[in-house]
């Protein structure tokens, strides 16, 4: 795709956040899209949106798992980005009106302590790095009719994200092995799945190093204080107006997420 087809296909994305009206699958009006070509509407839209003063909190490690890979038929992870808009507070209302077709996943969120650029990184670098850990909520979303996504079009949508919530307990990632964190995740009292760390490419470790060694050689690195979503710990659940979601993680704690009927201001 040359620049100005990038362009309008980001342009294409971003209308559809600002209107609240999904578009056709990307891959059908671009048959010919990339991988390579994904990224870079990605990196034109969250572009945008850090010109605009909501810049980049963090990211996301999207199909983390064996059958999401599968279901996508990739290979490996992809990425997003976080930027600052993203983040709500737990126990306080979400509007869901500010989302076109949300779900929501558990994850177990690194907050950084300290620079983590690749390429190199090994999980000892990662671990060293990792302030601590917290759980947490993402609201992921598609600005793509009926979630009708190919791997070109999760991509090109930020990897589908649209909003997280973290817990307010932090956690030494020393005091707990990630990989046996198990989870339950209730919607409106009642259990909606189950699953655990060990989901999340063999553990949620591996997702920060892929990340890490992934956008360092395109001369990004993760900062202190970012966030990083490694991957989600269940499926995905669809959530409403009025749902209250709470995932309970074993020796993380709690994180809840209520959803509210509002627009978003």
């Amino acid at each position: 795709m040359d620049a100005s087809t990038l362009q309008e296909a980001a342009a294409a994305l971003l209308s559809a956040y600002e209107t609240g009206k999904p578009i056709a699958p990307l891959i059908e009006t671009y048959p010919a899209a990339t991988l390579e070509d994904a990224y870079r509407i990605q990196q034109r839209v969250v572009r945008h949106w850090a010109e605009r003063g909501d810049g980049v909190r963090g990211h996301k490690v999207g199909l983390a798992s064996a059958a999401m890979q599968r279901q996508m038929g990739v290979d490996q992870p992809d990425y997003g980005h976080l930027t600052g808009s993203m983040f709500h507070l737990e126990h306080q209302p979400i509007p869901i009106g500010g989302f076109l077709q949300p779900k929501i996943e558990p994850e177990i969120a690194f907050v950084l302590g300290s620079r983590l650029r690749g390429p190199g990184v090994t999980v000892a670098d990662a671990l060293r790095a990792v302030d601590f850990v917290v759980p947490a909520l993402e609201i992921v979303d598609s600005r793509i009719q009926d979630w009708r996504i190919s791997i070109v079009d999760t991509i090109a949508d930020n990897a589908s994200s649209g909003g997280v919530v973290l817990g307010s307990r932090p956690t030494a990632i020393g005091d707990i092995d990630l990989r046996l964190v198990g989870c339950v995740l209730h919607q409106n009292g009642e259990i909606a799945a189950t699953g655990a760390g060990g989901a999340v490419l063999g553990s949620p470790v591996n997702a920060l190093v892929w990340l890490a060694n992934t956008v360092g050689p395109l001369g990004v690195a993760l900062e202190p204080g970012h966030v990083v979503l490694p991957g989600s710990m269940t499926r995905a659940i669809p959530v409403s107006p009025g749902d209250t979601v709470v995932a309970t993680m074993a020796g993380l704690g709690s994180v809840t997420a209520k959803f509210s009927g509002e627009e978003r201001p």
